[in-house]
C-alpha cells in the first residue's frame, strides 16, 4: 500500500465520518469512516518505517592493510 492510497483512505474516512449525514440501516458510516482513517494512519506508519529502512546508508568499511600488504608496496 503506497503513501497516496493511505492518504486517500484517510480523506475518504474523514468525509464519511464528518461531512456526511447519510442514514443506512445496516451500516454505520461513522464507524466505517473511523476504520478507514485508522487503516490509513497504520499504512502511513508502516510505509515510513519501511522507507526509513530502505534509505539507511551504511558507511563504507575501510580496507584492512596487513603487514604482508605493506611489504608488497615497499
Amino acid at each position: 500500500m503506497g503513501l497516496g492510497l493511505c492518504i486517500i483512505l484517510i480523506a475518504v474516512g474523514a468525509i464519511l465520518t464528518f461531512a456526511t449525514d447519510w442514514e443506512v440501516d445496516t451500516v454505520d458510516l461513522d464507524l466505517v469512516g473511523l476504520i478507514l482513517m485508522a487503516v490509513g494512519v497504520i499504512g502511513i506508519a508502516v510505509y515510513t518505517s519501511i522507507l526509513r529502512r530502505r534509505r539507511m546508508v551504511v558507511p563504507p568499511v575501510a580496507p584492512t592493510v596487513t603487514e604482508s600488504d605493506r611489504r608488497d608496496l615497499l
